[in-house]
C-alpha cells in the first residue's frame, strides 16, 4: 500500500508498496475485493457525499466520485494531495482535496453523511483518539478498515517480505484481528455491516 509519510510524529509513515495500481494477478484480486466491498457498504449507507479522511493519493476517492458520490479527501501530505487534485482533474470527477491533520478536523466544519478511513488507524500511536474525532465527524456513518492480524504479517512472510519485523509492515503500529477490532469499534460506534475482503477488516458503522 502506499501510505504519505505524515507530518504528525504520533503518526507512523507506511511502505510504499502502490497496492491500488498493482499489476501482480493475486495483489489485483485482493485489491478488487477490497474496492468492491468498499463501494458496497458506501451504497448502504444511503449517503451522497463523502469525506474521505487520510485519503493519500485519492485512489478510493476518485474511485466513489465515479460511482455518484460528491467527495472530498484529506490528508496530511501535501505532496498526496497534488496527486488526488491531479487525477480528479483528469477524470472531471466530483471530488475536491485538502491538506489537514485528522486531529484538526472539526465536526462542523469536516463532518459528512459518510465519512471514510481506510488504512490507517493502524498507523497511529494513538487509534482510540482518532476513533473518537472520526465518530464525531460521521453524520451518522463511518466505514473503517485496517490490516487482519496475523494474517497480515503470515502473508507478508509467505511473500518473503519483512522478515526482521516477522511480517510487520513498516509503519503498522496497531495490530488487530477481526474480533478485537469490532470490539474497539463497538466501544465508540454502532456496527452495522462487517465485511472482511481478504486479508482485511472493514465495517459500515453508526453514530450513535
Amino acid at each position: 500500500m502506499h501510505m504519505s509519510v505524515p507530518a504528525d510524529p504520533a503518526i507512523a509513515g507506511g511502505n510504499f508498496y502502490p497496492k491500488y495500481t498493482a499489476r501482480n494477478p493475486i495483489a489485483r484480486l485482493l485489491v478488487d475485493r477490497f474496492l468492491a466491498s468498499l463501494l458496497d457498504l458506501a451504497q448502504q449507507s444511503g449517503a451522497k457525499r463523502v469525506h474521505e479522511v487520510g485519503c493519500g493519493e485519492g485512489f478510493l476517492s476518485t474511485m466513489l466520485a465515479q460511482h455518484g458520490f460528491t467527495v472530498r479527501g484529506s490528508d496530511v501530505a501535501s505532496a498526496a494531495i497534488a496527486i488526488a487534485r491531479g487525477r480528479a482533474a483528469e477524470l472531471a470527477l466530483p471530488a475536491s482535496f485538502g491538506v489537514a491533520d485528522l486531529y484538526d478536523l472539526a465536526p462542523d466544519r469536516d463532518g459528512a453523511e459518510l465519512v471514510v478511513c481506510c488504512e490507517v488507524l493502524e498507523h497511529l500511536a494513538d487509534p482510540v483518539r482518532a476513533l473518537q474525532l472520526l465518530a464525531r465527524l460521521a453524520r451518522p456513518h463511518l466505514i473503517v478498515s485496517v490490516p487482519r492480524e496475523p494474517l497480515w504479517r503470515l502473508l507478508n512472510l509467505a511473500r518473503g517480505r519483512y522478515w526482521r519485523e516477522l511480517g510487520n509492515t513498516p509503519g503498522h503500529l496497531q495490530h488487530w484481528s477481526t474480533a478485537g477490532f469490532l470490539a474497539l469499534l463497538a466501544q465508540h460506534l454502532e456496527v452495522r455491516v462487517v465485511r472482511t475482503p481478504l486479508p482485511w477488516t472493514m465495517a459500515l458503522c453508526r453514530r450513535r
